[in-house]
């Protein structure tokens, strides 16, 4: 029996070992302390809990978006009053593909970073298949002592149930309220974040097919802001792509605005995104190379 003994007392050594490193290493992936005052950026990873730095964010300047100035001025002053430590609201932006929403974002956080008048907040990605990830990661944050922006572009839902809860649970904040230090900011096409395929099946199959519906419109009416972008006019095309040439010094004598309108009839619309795709176009016939 004594053999038997030695071995049972060895197998639970190795358990009581393995535990306490598989403990040790939850605790260290799911640690917010992980030097987050390193960077400006974080991509957040849902698969092993942490924050991953990004050391350049694709952000231009603010005066080069064209086109968008109410929800570029709003956004703005409700990003500084959050970094200022007042109240600032939660953020939906919507509408029109390529118009600069999340572009708007990035551009909005570089520029509070920029006033440097005290640690700007940072901005943390979370991709949309990970919304269900997001309370835990506020309750990380909430730990901190830095102030926060999460954000979601092109926000849908995988798993309505699961995640309308999770993102509602942020926005209306559960029984401990939403963190002071976190602010969320999503971009999105819809404006009542309903996907198409959903709202057939309610209509179809629903004993109540405008409950979902309802309760999805509720989600979008937590947010404090919501921001509409559309489509822009030729004239605003235009002085998107004019202001891309002249801070990149890409202008020369020839009438660059035929060939632009041209390339926007090519693919069928007028947008931010066009725009940029035509002055990289431009720089690259120039042998030049442009980024943000």
């Amino acid at each position: 029996m004594k053999p038997q003994h030695n071995e049972n007392a060895t197998l639970i050594a190795a358990i009581d070992r393995l535990t306490a490193a598989l403990e040790a290493q939850r605790s260290e992936a799911s640690a917010p302390s992980q030097n987050l005052k390193g960077a400006d950026a974080y991509v957040f990873d849902a698969d092993a809990g942490t924050l991953r730095p990004v050391t350049h964010v694709s952000a231009p300047k603010l005066e080069l978006l064209k086109g968008i100035d109410r929800a570029k001025r709003t956004l703005l002053d409700n990003t500084r009053r959050f970094a200022a430590g007042a109240s600032a609201n939660n953020a939906l932006l919507w509408g029109a593909r390529g118009m600069g929403k999340s572009t708007l974002i990035k551009a909005v956080h570089a520029a509070v970073v920029a006033d440097g008048n005290t640690e700007g907040p940072a901005l943390v990605e979370i991709h949309r298949e990970d919304i269900a990830s997001l309370p835990g990661l506020l309750g990380d944050l909430r730990q901190t002592d830095r102030t926060f922006i999460v954000f979601c572009d092109d926000l849908s839902f995988n798993n309505p149930d699961q995640d309308f809860k999770a993102l509602k649970s942020v926005l209306e904040g559960g029984l401990e309220g939403r963190p002071e230090n976190v602010i969320f900011y999503a971009t999105s096409n819809r404006r009542h974040l309903l996907p198409r395929s959903m709202m057939e099946q309610e209509s179809a199959t629903g004993i109540h097919p405008n409950e979902s519906m309802d309760e999805t419109i509720a989600l979008s009416d937590r947010f404090g802001l919501w921001l509409g972008f559309h489509p822009c006019n030729q004239d605003e095309y235009l002085s998107m792509i004019e202001g891309y040439l002249s801070i990149f010094g890409l202008k020369s004598n020839v009438d660059w605005r035929p060939a632009a309108l041209e390339w926007a009839k090519t693919r069928g619309n007028r947008s931010g995104r066009t725009a940029w795709q035509f002055v990289v176009n431009v720089a690259g016939e120039l042998g030049k190379r442009v980024a943000f």
